[in-house]
């Protein structure tokens, strides 16, 4: 039976879902309770030199006072703090903390067992093939955080 465009979009978010959803509740499970996908996102931008709120937002292509929110939670979670810059006294700069990136760590972790189970469902061989179309239809960074739009929603949860 042949499926539609739409169908397919929607096994594709269905898949991404699924793995999120697993994540999350392993990473419950780990004591790392309401840990999010942008969690990560806003984590790894910071790792990456977004160290102020308004280069996060645009980092992740929102509002600053939604990444200032974003913060705020990452912050009261202890897994970002702020430090001196040391090219500016006036300025604080942000910094992901030693527990910040062992739930990056760990939700790798969690990622790379749900990967080994879909490879035990469907068979290493043809996961690895599926990933091998995927990065053929959507090419090797699948997703650019910079990307306008990339995400429809606000960040503060």
């Amino acid at each position: 039976m042949s499926r539609s465009g739409a169908d397919l979009a929607l096994l594709l978010l269905g898949g991404f879902r699924t793995l999120v959803d697993s994540a999350i509740a392993e990473l419950a499970a780990s004591g790392y309770e309401d840990v999010r996908p942008v969690h990560d996102f806003a984590m790894r931008a910071i790792a990456a030199g977004a160290d102020t709120a308004s280069e996060l937002g645009r980092r992740l292509s929102v509002t600053k006072q939604s990444a200032a929110r974003t913060i705020a939670v990452l912050q009261e979670r202890g897994w970002v703090t702020t430090a001196p810059d040391p090219r500016d006294a006036r300025r604080k700069r942000l910094e992901v903390t030693p527990l910040g990136f062992e739930v990056m760590r760990t939700g790798e972790a969690v990622f790379d067992r749900l990967r080994e189970e879909w490879a035990a469902k469907i068979g290493a061989t043809e996961l690895a093939t599926l990933e091998k179309h995927l990065t053929t239809l959507v090419g090797p960074q699948p997703v650019r955080f910079d990307s306008p739009g990339w995400m429809a929603h606000d960040l503060g949860e």
